[in-house]
């Protein structure tokens, strides 16, 4: 009887500091075999966090980090890789951590760390960015995943998918339509990482080793697949 094939799981890190639904995303397609992938580890830099809850209830081990008063970032991304390492993950995703990751930081993981930023970047980097696409009466928002550089939110886009925004959105429901997206769009770019079909190169971007000309975008309509 022929052995049963071994089917090879990317390791992730997650690294977290609220809610943890774009965590969520991608524990649901781990486990629905979507995604190529195991979580390997959850990091939260608040320990009230409850993405922590959502990483225990699939039983994934946890950690809150928290910096003390007076810790400089650099001491506190020292430890916080001494972390990730441990735990031995081919992928560092940022769901939702709010923190400024340090130079020193990014380019030890440079093409392996990856943000999804709520926005269509280069559009509205940084926070409150559904209150600033209302405000600038945009027709159009939406997300996008990128790997992180030294730049914040500045890194090479491999992803974005679109939503349209409606004359009586609220920041709340504009969001909301977005995290739907965001919930879609970060298991699928993963998987394209688990696969090998995407790679870094220096600041460029290879899918199945070809450059690509821009971000794959999903419009208003289009199902992110």
């Amino acid at each position: 009887m022929a052995a049963a094939e071994t089917v090879l799981r990317t390791k992730l890190a997650v690294l977290i500091s609220g809610e943890g639904s774009n965590l969520q995303a991608i524990l649901d397609a781990c486990a629905s075999g979507t995604l190529p992938a195991e979580v390997c580890v959850v990091i939260s830099n608040r320990a009230g966090a409850h993405g922590l809850r959502r990483a225990a209830a699939a039983q994934v081990p946890i950690h809150a980090l928290l910096a003390t008063s007076g810790t400089a970032r650099e001491d506190y991304d020292a430890t916080l890789r001494i972390l990730i390492e441990r735990h031995a993950p081919e992928l560092i995703l940022l769901a939702g951590f709010m923190r400024v990751l340090s130079d020193e930081f990014v380019r030890h993981f440079r093409g392996r760390l990856l943000n999804i930023h709520p926005a269509l970047l280069p559009k509205y980097r940084g926070l409150h960015t559904h209150r600033r696409a209302l405000a600038a009466g945009e027709h159009e928002h939406g997300c996008s995943v990128h790997f992180v550089t030294e730049e914040l939110d500045g890194g090479p886009v491999i992803a974005q998918a679109k939503v349209p925004v409606k004359p009586d959105d609220s920041e709340t429901s504009l969001a909301a339509r977005v995290r739907e997206r965001e919930h879609a769009l970060y298991p699928l770019v993963v998987r394209w990482l688990a696969e090998g079909r995407i790679k870094l190169d220096g600041s460029r971007i290879l899918f199945d080793g070809q450059p690509m000309a821009g971000p794959r975008v999903f419009g208003v309509n289009e199902d992110i697949a």
